[in-house]
């Protein structure tokens, strides 16, 4: 049994959670800070990818970064393509998951009790330390909760990542889009064990984020 759309999921699971983290943090916590109104017009741009068909954002993934668009044309002189390639996989599972990531460090963010960044200012301390000694570990089980989100939704995504980079065995096969082959030839019983691979990831991710929760509550209720 080939065992590379594991891999390949893992990997691009992987390397979309690191590049949404430093993404969702950076716009959440600016985000946070800007006037209702613009917040909320940003807030309907950032979450979008979230609420559309996977298969309309892949289908926007192709118009924007096709072979034969400017962007596309662009990125293949340096050498670097998204089509139908393994890290493009990386963008489409990014962009599904940056809600996840941005909307719940966004709540972290608006729960945060601002005097104490106020107090680490009367003290000399800089914004940037402020907000990575300070702000950050008072947010953690927030930003957790995100990242094993987002990675959750990347390892389980489909249909943009079918459009942007398709099904290529050894290539571009994730396990999701492996599933889907397997079933349309009639191969159910190795389609079963992918659906079964998946389902014990997912299902530790999902204790994960309970595990993550109930500590959140305990520490709550200490004195």
């Amino acid at each position: 049994m080939d065992w590379y759309p594991l891999f390949n999921s893992l990997r691009i699971a992987f390397c979309s959670s690191i590049l949404v983290f430093f993404l969702g943090i950076f716009f959440a916590y600016y985000v946070a800070k800007l006037p209702r109104l613009i917040k909320g017009i940003l807030d309907v741009i950032l979450t979008l990818p979230l609420v559309l068909p996977p298969t309309v954002v892949g289908y926007f993934l192709i118009l924007a970064f096709g072979v034969k668009t400017p962007i596309g044309i662009f990125l293949s002189h340096i050498g670097i393509k998204f089509v139908m390639t393994w890290y493009g996989g990386i963008l489409a599972a990014s962009v599904v998951a940056f809600p996840l990531m941005y909307r719940t460090a966004r709540g972290a963010f608006e729960a945060f009790d601002n005097t104490l960044s106020e107090a680490g200012k009367t003290l000399g301390l800089s914004n940037t330390y402020i907000f990575w000694r300070v702000r950050m570990p008072s947010c953690m089980q927030g930003i957790i909760a995100g990242v094993v989100l987002a990675f959750a939704r990347a390892l389980g995504e489909y249909g943009a990542t079918s459009m942007l980079i398709g099904y290529t065995p050894g290539r571009t096969a994730t396990i999701s889009t492996t599933v889907y082959q397997l079933w349309r030839t009639d191969n159910e019983k190795e389609a079963f064990i992918w659906v079964m691979v998946n389902l014990a990831i997912s299902t530790v991710v999902l204790l994960s984020i309970n595990l993550l929760e109930n500590n959140q509550k305990a520490k709550r209720r200490k004195p």
